[in-house]
């Protein structure tokens, strides 16, 4: 049997690249999202030697998290928390509903999501000598904070903090880890002067992209096996300046 792995939010965008560099080594993918719409037309689809299939679920609920945990099956390889939220929330405009929310989707549902998973990750490491958890990230919420974003980063800043609490809670048989952009895809709508602002920046003078970030992740899901309790910046020097 191919080795599994989950990937919350994963049929579009960053989701859908790091679910796609797991398949092509090899692993049968489930990918999650929210939008019915969006499973539907994704299906599933071969790619290299492996598999995507898409699910609808919503794993800030309980409902979800189960439904992911029959799909996954008995043996989950990896698990890649990257769904997100993202809402500009400048002081002064912030509720404590979109607090909670953005601490719903960026570390409570990982939170639990791994949990409901560890018991398939322990028959991997069983099966395979090895299993890991990658968290998605992002370089703003470990030092480098933009303004007007103090929702998305606390929760965000959450995920980082569960990235060493579960590498040790899960250690030996489970390594976990996360990979934090800088901008590996812009948005439709960014402004172009704000681009361009941001790119002068980056010592590697370009913004990232979706495979920059893919190929991070499949490195320390697949290759680094001495590896755990580690982020790894995929942001062209961007958190240096």
């Amino acid at each position: 049997m191919m080795p599994r792995a989950v990937v919350t939010g994963g049929t579009h965008r960053v989701g859908r690249a790091i679910a796609v560099a797991l398949a092509e080594r090899g692993m049968t993918v489930l990918v999650t999202t929210r939008d019915p719409a969006r499973a539907r037309s994704f299906g599933s689809i071969a790619c290299g030697d492996g598999s995507i299939t898409a699910l609808c679920a919503d794993v800030t609920t309980d409902r979800g998290i189960a439904a992911v945990r029959e799909a996954a099956g008995p043996v989950v390889r990896t698990i890649v928390h990257n769904a997100s939220s993202y809402e500009s929330s400048p002081i002064g405009s912030i509720e404590r509903a979109a607090i909670e929310s953005s601490l719903a989707v960026h570390a409570t549902a990982p939170l639990l999501l791994t949990q409901a998973l560890v018991p398939a990750l322990r028959r991997a490491h069983d099966e395979h000598g090895d299993a890991s958890v990658v968290a998605m990230l992002d370089i703003h919420a470990m030092g480098r904070p933009r303004a007007g974003q103090a929702v998305y980063l606390t929760g965000k800043a959450a995920l980082a903090g569960l990235v060493d609490a579960l590498a040790i809670e899960l250690a030996p048989s489970v390594r976990v880890n996360g990979v934090a952009p800088g901008v590996v895809e812009w948005d439709q709508k960014a402004d172009p002067a704000e681009r361009a602002r941001y790119e002068a920046r980056i010592p590697l003078a370009r913004a990232g992209t979706p495979d920059d970030a893919a190929g991070a992740v499949c490195w320390l899901a697949l290759d680094a096996r001495y590896t755990t309790g580690t982020i790894v910046r995929v942001d062209g020097g961007r958190a240096l300046q």
